[in-house]
């Protein structure tokens, strides 16, 4: 929201009004003085008006949370236990996911209330690479890599995968790392080369890795892992 009409909504003043008290050097954001009527005030920052606080600002949370396998990657759910009911946390009630994980699957999820940071996390255009250790019914084929590689037509959404990299590290396991997230895509992919994922845990996302976290266990983001994927603090 722009900051002028942000001060006419609280203070039920005229636009008018907004731009002469803005002007007046009356206003800061985030501790600020502010005169720029068009400047963008997100729902994070701290807007106040000859020392009296209009927005609060709303708390920015970052966390990262080892999922075990059986909880949903979802905030609410009448039938299964979720991710948020491990979390400890007095706003957990504004978090999101930024990337989702099968109920079956195990490892590294992100949870925020900062949108745009969440959408440059799971958008295939900033290429984030997400690292899997798969396990395989079948034995891996070498020549499976080079197919990953090349892609997969996915006849649904009508749209071929990104190249991604298949390490094989054992006869029937292997580390993959996508730069997207399709529905089900892993199980997919090995589908395409005639294999079945019986096993599937995510490792890590862009630089962010699970460390000694053990399965439910959770904790913030450092401000220098948050920024290593930019975007904060915008709705």
């Amino acid at each position: 929201m722009k900051l002028d009409r942000l001060l006419a909504r609280h203070q039920h003043m005229g636009r008018s009004a907004a731009h002469r008290v803005l002007a007046q050097g009356r206003v800061s954001v985030d501790g600020t003085v502010t005169r720029d009527s068009h400047y963008e005030v997100s729902r994070f920052a701290s807007v106040v008006l000859d020392g009296i606080e209009l927005q609060h600002g709303t708390r920015l949370i970052y966390l990262m949370l080892h999922k075990p396998v059986g909880w949903l990657s979802a905030t609410k759910d009448a039938q299964h236990p979720t991710v948020t009911d491990l979390i400890d946390d007095p706003d957990k009630e504004s978090l999101h996911l930024a990337g989702r994980l099968d109920r079956s699957t195990s490892g590294l999820v992100l949870l925020t209330n900062d949108g745009r940071w969440s959408k440059r996390v799971m958008d295939a255009e900033h290429r984030v690479p997400k690292v899997y250790r798969v396990q395989t019914q079948e034995p891996i084929r070498v020549e499976d890599v080079e197919a990953f590689a090349r892609g997969f037509h996915f006849h649904t959404e009508d749209i071929i995968t990104l190249p991604a990299k298949l390490e094989i590290i054992g006869e029937r396991e292997a580390l993959l790392t996508l730069h997207e997230g399709r529905y089900h895509q892993v199980k997919r992919m090995f589908h395409r080369v005639q294999n079945r994922v019986i096993a599937l845990h995510r490792e890590s996302v862009g630089d962010l890795s699970l460390g000694d976290l053990a399965p439910g266990q959770w904790r913030a983001l450092t401000t220098a892992e948050v920024a290593g994927f930019a975007a904060t603090g915008c709705d």
